[in-house]
């Protein structure tokens, strides 16, 4: 005889549980990562600077630092020392290009503001528009750096394009020079930070402007399709 089986009742789907937040664990060793990676990557700009004896080192080692640094943003996996060799090399004479320009403008606009600024009230005007032009210096390399890690770009059309980014952006503008002053006021009041500065600088630098870049070429992309 057989066995009468009721009909099975479907029961409702069970929803899928949502994956648990990070444990404060987890989000403290990502912090230490960082501070270790923005540790490593000063590391390596100072010693590859150095080995360039600064004048010529100086360029290739930050154009280095940001294309790692645009790597990691990425989610790319490497060993840093073997990638910032290939990549001091690589940019050797397109970092000079690059770097030395804004370095020496940068130098001769702060020294300008430190003689201006000796000459107490009758220096205040020249003093405050070298002070501005060093501003607007600092926004230009601050997406100019990235941007030639990013783009393939020759050196000089890097700084036009530079340019029309910091005066069509404003907002993003203002961020990159806060994130900058911030730095630099905690490194000043903190200067032990200085083992990470120029590293954190950088990466947050690109991190920043990669944002600004995908956001920009969006942009076009729908005026384009439109």
């Amino acid at each position: 005889m057989d066995r009468h089986v009721p009909p099975r009742v479907l029961a409702p789907p069970r929803p899928t549980p949502a994956t648990p937040p990070p444990t404060w664990a987890i989000r403290l060793y990502e912090a230490a990562d960082e501070v270790v990676w923005a540790a490593k990557l000063t590391a390596l700009w100072t010693l590859f600077t150095l080995a360039g004896g600064v004048l010529l080192g100086l360029g290739p080692a930050t154009v280095a630092a940001y294309a790692l640094a645009r790597r990691r943003v990425f989610g790319e996996s490497f060993h840093a020392w073997p990638a910032f060799v290939v990549a001091y090399r690589r940019e050797f004479g397109r970092g000079n290009l690059l770097v030395l320009p804004l370095a020496g403008a940068g130098l001769v606009l702060a020294t300008n503001a430190l003689y201006f600024a000796s000459l107490g009230p009758a220096g205040t005007l020249p003093r405050l528009a070298t002070l501005g032009a060093l501003v607007a210096l600092t926004v230009v390399a601050a997406y100019l750096l990235p941007m030639a890690a990013h783009y393939d770009l020759r050196p000089l059309a890097c700084l036009p394009k530079a340019s029309l980014f910091a005066l069509t952006r404003p907002a993003a503008s203002v961020l990159l020079l806060f994130s900058f002053t911030a730095i630099v006021f905690a490194v000043a009041t903190y200067p032990v930070l200085a083992v990470v500065a120029v590293g954190g600088w950088i990466h947050l630098d690109t991190w920043l402007c990669q944002r600004f870049f995908a956001e920009n070429e969006a942009r076009l992309e729908a005026k384009g399709t439109s």
